[in-house]
């Protein structure tokens, strides 16, 4: 017999695995979200820091365990106790959104608009934006054109240039600090709400629905070197995972913080493309941009590179029929595109399908995770799933555009979403949710009964 057994892992290759998911995770928005974060929440950037490393940190980690502990292999795996047709549409509706229709494409247009852009005139960025973004697809198709290269052109080459710069960044900011954050001002909505809307911002990092995309692409690595039983990889996963998210966490407080230092010097920014550009022009000046601009790019291709992969390899498992280099070069093709229209339109129309999709992804995570505990039964993920779904319906129609939110159907459905407890938090999903879950364990502790009486197996 074959011998199964798997070679135990130094912990510098733990290291390499963890470097792997850091730059996975670890993309355009983690860097402008947090910083512009740290602005608006001015002196109350505890409290929304606390929020925001909820979204941030503890889904995405969440997430790793969730593929580790239901030995997952990508984000089908994760919805398959609903059944074979739910797993697929949320594959396809999660590799949609955090790939070609918003989250790839803002790789390049973040990297572009913050970094490169302030060096153009404005006649030219259009063009500019054309070159830059194809270019950047490129570099993205060839570091993941092979499978087993991923995890040494991520883990091994790009993630430590962009880690030394960064600490660069931070050494400097911090050695002269442009004000106090003690006493940095309050936006209004940070006044009172400051750990509900750090938590509503952690959405715009994508981590939680990239954690459980990514599956596919760690999973992959980690046998690649050497981890062959199911048990042994979904070990290594869950130990590197924490190790990445908890790098992740200490970079998005020190980023907080930097926001909320800004206030000293400058107002509360547009975004946090713009806050990261007075930053580094009043520590560095251009040779600053300049940093900046390599900066960004190198992190955010890290993470183009794991979308467009982990895009093409669970589409071609789930229809072999087309190779995963086509899909790969599909998956670039379609992020180009969408680039083009620009860092505004990509933000303003990928909201509403973040309302949606995370509180589906935050629940499918969190009965993962405790799946052990009540046999994996599909019953329960049954009715949290459809308590879930129409109020997280009602927050993705709320969030449109005004073309779609301020007609006459938006304003309908805002009017009976309003009647949920928390809608006006943007958690009108939470309490149906725990309802649905009551409701679920009621169910599954009477089929466990109905089972036991007859002396049957519970599936």
């Amino acid at each position: 017999m074959r011998d199964l057994t798997s070679p135990r892992l130094s912990f510098k290759q733990y290291l390499i695995v963890a470097s792997l998911l850091f730059g996975l995770f670890f993309g355009a928005g983690n860097l402008i979200f947090p910083l512009h974060l740290g602005q608006l929440a001015g002196a109350n950037w505890g409290p929304a820091a606390l929020g925001f490393l909820v979204t941030g940190v503890l889904l995405p980690l969440l997430s790793v365990l969730a593929v580790a502990i239901t030995q997952a292999e990508g984000v089908y795996d994760i919805g398959l106790p609903l059944g074979p047709a739910f797993a697929l549409v949320f594959m396809v509706l999660i590799h949609a959104t955090i790939g070609p229709l918003f989250g790839t494409p803002r790789t390049a247009t973040v990297s572009f608009t913050v970094g490169v852009a302030p060096f153009l005139p404005k006649v030219a960025q259009g063009w500019a934006l054309l070159l830059f973004s194809a270019l950047f697809f490129l570099a993205a198709f060839l570091f993941s054109y092979k499978e087993n290269q991923i995890l040494a052109n991520v883990g091994k080459v790009l993630n430590p240039v962009f880690l030394a710069l960064l600490f660069l960044v931070f050494v400097v900011a911090f050695a002269n600090p442009l004000g106090n954050p003690a006493s940095a001002p309050v936006t209004s909505a940070y006044v009172h709400n400051a750990v509900t809307n750090g938590f509503l911002e952690g959405y715009n990092t994508m981590d939680a629905l990239a954690g459980l995309a990514f599956g596919v692409t760690v999973v992959t690595a980690v046998r690649s070197m050497g981890q062959r039983r199911a048990k042994d990889v979904s070990r290594v996963v869950a130990k590197s995972g924490v190790l990445a998210v908890s790098g992740i966490g200490l970079i998005y407080l020190l980023l907080i913080l930097m926001g909320a230092m800004s206030l000293g010097r400058f107002k509360v920014s547009a975004d946090g493309g713009v806050a990261f550009n007075q930053l580094v022009n009043a520590y560095a000046g251009a040779f600053g941009q300049v940093i900046l601009a390599f900066l960004l790019t190198v992190t955010c291709l890290t993470t183009a590179v794991g979308l467009v992969a982990a895009f093409a390899q669970d589409f071609h498992k789930h229809f072999p029929k087309v190779s995963y280099h086509a899909w790969l070069a599909l998956s670039c093709l379609a992020s180009f595109l969408t680039a083009n229209f620009g860092l505004d339109q990509i933000i303003a129309w990928s909201t509403p399908m973040l309302m949606f999709l995370y509180p589906l992804s935050m629940v499918l995570i969190l009965l993962s995770v405790s799946s052990p505990l009540f046999h994996r039964d599909g019953v329960v993920y049954f009715f949290v799933v459809l308590f879930t779904v129409v109020p997280a319906l009602g927050d993705m129609v709320v969030a449109f555009p005004a073309v779609v939110s301020a007609s006459h159907f938006g304003q309908v459905v805002a009017g009976w979403r309003s009647a949920l407890p928390l809608a006006s938090m943007g958690l009108s999903w939470l309490v149906p949710a725990l309802a649905g879950l009551a409701v679920g364990l009621v169910c599954h502790h009477f089929r466990r009964q109905h089972a036991t009486d007859e002396g049957t197996e519970l599936n």
